[in-house]
C-alpha cells in the first residue's frame, strides 16, 4: 500500500510561525525546572549592583508574615497622615482660626518622639523639687502630741504654714508664687490684710468692667449701642458709618451715608446722635424733663437709664415742631432707643461751621442776627418752645442762613423755669452779637420782651430786678396750674402724637 504525503495548504498570508511545544503542568512545577531558572538568573545578575551589596544585618527580617504586615500597615499609616496634613492645610487656608485634624491621625507625634524615657518632665509636679509641702493637719481634737510635746491648732508655726497654704485659694489673677520650697509662715494679721485686699481689688475690677461695658465714653460706644448701629447698616437704613464728627456733654455724633427706609430714600448724608448712657451728665439736668408737662407723668415711672431714651425721644418731637414751623433744623429720619438719626447739615462729609467759628462779614453777621431773632420768636409763638441752651455753639451757618441744633433740652414756656431759660438764651445771643459788632443788637432785656411779648419793666437794666419779675410770673403761673389743673400760656393744639415707651430688649 503506497503511502501518500499530505502537504499542508500554502497560506496566502505568508509563512506561518510554528508554535512552541506546549509544556505540561507537571513539568512547570518540577524542581528540575526551578533549579534551571535559578542558574539562569545567577548568570545574568550583575555583581556590581549596589542594591545587592546591602549588608544582610541591615535588611529587615521578612521571614515573618506578622512583621511584613506591620511594616505595610506602618507605611500605609504614614501615607494617610501625610494626606491628612495636606487636607488640613487646604481646609484652613489663610484663616487666623485653624482646625486641627490631629485626632484623626494614625501615628500621633508623641509616638514618633525619640526622647529618652529617662528625661525629666518638669511639667509633672508629682516629683517637682520646688513643690511646697502641705501643712501639717491637726486632728479633730484640735491638738497633737502628748504632755510637753502637745501642739494645738492655735500654734503660731502651724497657723503660719496653714495661712501660706490658703493663699492658693486666691483668685487666679493674684500672683502669690510658690515660695520655691521655702518654709513660709504668714501671721493671721498679714493673711487677713491680703485677703481683704484681694476682695477689694476683685470688686473694683468688676465695677470698672461693668462701667466699660454699659457706658458710652467719648468717641466710643458700648457694645449694645454698637449692635444697634450694626443693625441699622444690615437693615439698609445706612450704607456705612464713617466716624465721629462731634462730641458733647450728653451725646456723641457720627457721620454716615444713608440708604433706604421702608422703600423710601434716606438723605445721602446723615448723622447719628448717640446719647451717652452714662448718668453723670443727666443727673444735673433732670429739671429740663422732670417738670416738662409733656413728659412729667412718664418721668416718674422710669429709671435713670430709661430717661436717656426719653431725651432722644424729646429731641425728636421738638425737631418735628420746628420743621412744621419751617425753622431751619435737621430732619428726623429714625429714632431707635437712644440713637437719633437726622439729616446732615454740611456737604461732602464736612459739617457746617458753628456760628462761633464762622467767618462772616458785617452784612452777613447782621443778617444772621435778624435770622436768630426771627427764629426765637417763631419757636416761642408757633412752636411753643424755648430752646433753653441757645448760644453761638448750637447755631450753625450753612447755605447763607442760620440752623438751630441740639433741642433735646428745649421746654415749653409753661415750664416752671421756662422764662428763666428764655432770659438766659437772650443774654447769650445779645452778648455774642454785641461782641461781633452788630450795632442794632438789642439788649438781653429788650430781646426778652421782644420774643415773649410780656413787656416787663426795665429799670436801669437791673438784672436782679428783672429776674425777680420773671420768677414772680413763673410762681403765679405754677399756682394757677396747681389750682385749676391747666396752663396759663396757650399750648399748640396740633402737638406731636402720644409718646409710647420703648420695650426693653
Amino acid at each position: 500500500m503506497d503511502q501518500t504525503t499530505v502537504t499542508a495548504p500554502k497560506s496566502p498570508w505568508g509563512c506561518v510561525s510554528v508554535a512552541p511545544p506546549a509544556c505540561s503542568l507537571s513539568e512547570v512545577m518540577s524542581e528540575q525546572l526551578a533549579k534551571q531558572l535559578d542558574e539562569e538568573n545567577a548568570l545574568f545578575s550583575d555583581p556590581s549592583d549596589p542594591v545587592l551589596e546591602l549588608p544582610l544585618e541591615d535588611a529587615p527580617d521578612t521571614d515573618s508574615d506578622l512583621m511584613l504586615a506591620q511594616m505595610l500597615q506602618m507605611q500605609f499609616d504614614r501615607e494617610f497622615d501625610d494626606q491628612l496634613k495636606r487636607e488640613e492645610r487646604k481646609f484652613n487656608g489663610d484663616s487666623k482660626v485653624s482646625i486641627s485634624f490631629e485626632n484623626y491621625r494614625k501615628v500621633h507625634p508623641y509616638e514618633d518622639s525619640d526622647s529618652s524615657e529617662d528625661e525629666v518632665d518638669w511639667q509633672d509636679t508629682r516629683h517637682d523639687p520646688y513643690r511646697p509641702e502641705k501643712p501639717q493637719v491637726t486632728s479633730r481634737k484640735g491638738f497633737v502630741g502628748k504632755g510637753k510635746n502637745i501642739t494645738t491648732k492655735h500654734d503660731e508655726v502651724v497657723c503660719g504654714r496653714k495661712n501660706t497654704a490658703r493663699m492658693d485659694n486666691f483668685a487666679p489673677e493674684v500672683q502669690v508664687g510658690d515660695g520655691l520650697g521655702m518654709d513660709l509662715k504668714l501671721s493671721n494679721q498679714v493673711f487677713n490684710s491680703l485677703k481683704q485686699h484681694v476682695h477689694s481689688e476683685q470688686r473694683r475690677s468688676a465695677r470698672v468692667h461693668e462701667k466699660k461695658e454699659h457706658s458710652t465714653a467719648e468717641q466710643a460706644v458700648d457694645p449694645r449701642t454698637r449692635l444697634l448701629m450694626y443693625k441699622m447698616v444690615n437693615a439698609g437704613v445706612l450704607e456705612n458709618i464713617n466716624g465721629c464728627i462731634s462730641t458733647g456733654k450728653e451725646s456723641v455724633v457720627f457721620h454716615a451715608n444713608g440708604g433706604s427706609l421702608e422703600e423710601e430714600p434716606v438723605p445721602a448724608e446723615v448723622v447719628l446722635k448717640v446719647f451717652k448712657t452714662t448718668l453723670n451728665e443727666f443727673k444735673n439736668r433732670d429739671r429740663y424733663i422732670k417738670d416738662d408737662y409733656r413728659f412729667k407723668e412718664r418721668f416718674s415711672k422710669l429709671n435713670p437709664r430709661k430717661v436717656i431714651r426719653l431725651w432722644a425721644e424729646k429731641e425728636m418731637h421738638n425737631l418735628t415742631r420746628l420743621r412744621r414751623a419751617e425753622v431751619p433744623c435737621p430732619e428726623v429720619v429714625l429714632l431707635k432707643k437712644h440713637i437719633l438719626v437726622m439729616s446732615f447739615i454740611g456737604a461732602e462729609h464736612i459739617p457746617a461751621p458753628k456760628l462761633k467759628d464762622a467767618i462772616l462779614n458785617e452784612d452777613d453777621m447782621k443778617k444772621a442776627y435778624h435770622q436768630v431773632l426771627h427764629m426765637m420768636k417763631t419757636m416761642y409763638e408757633e412752636c411753643n418752645l424755648v430752646h433753653a441752651d441757645l448760644s453761638e455753639y448750637n447755631l450753625l451757618w450753612h447755605q447763607g442762613k442760620v440752623w438751630v441744633i441740639d433741642v433735646s433740652q428745649s421746654v415749653e414756656p409753661t415750664h416752671p423755669h421756662g422764662l428763666e431759660f428764655l432770659f438766659r438764651d437772650c443774654r447769650n445771643i445779645a452778648t455774642f452779637f454785641r461782641r461781633r459788632g452788630v450795632a442794632d443788637a438789642l439788649s438781653e432785656f429788650d430781646l426778652f420782651n421782644a420774643v415773649s411779648g410780656l413787656e416787663l419793666s426795665v429799670e436801669a437794666e437791673d438784672e436782679a430786678h428783672f429776674m425777680g419779675q420773671i420768677v414772680a410770673l413763673e410762681k403765679r403761673n405754677e399756682d394757677h396750674v396747681q389750682k385749676r389743673g391747666k396752663k396759663t400760656f396757650p399750648v399748640n393744639s396740633e402737638d406731636d402724637p402720644p409718646l409710647k415707651p420703648d420695650s426693653d430688649d
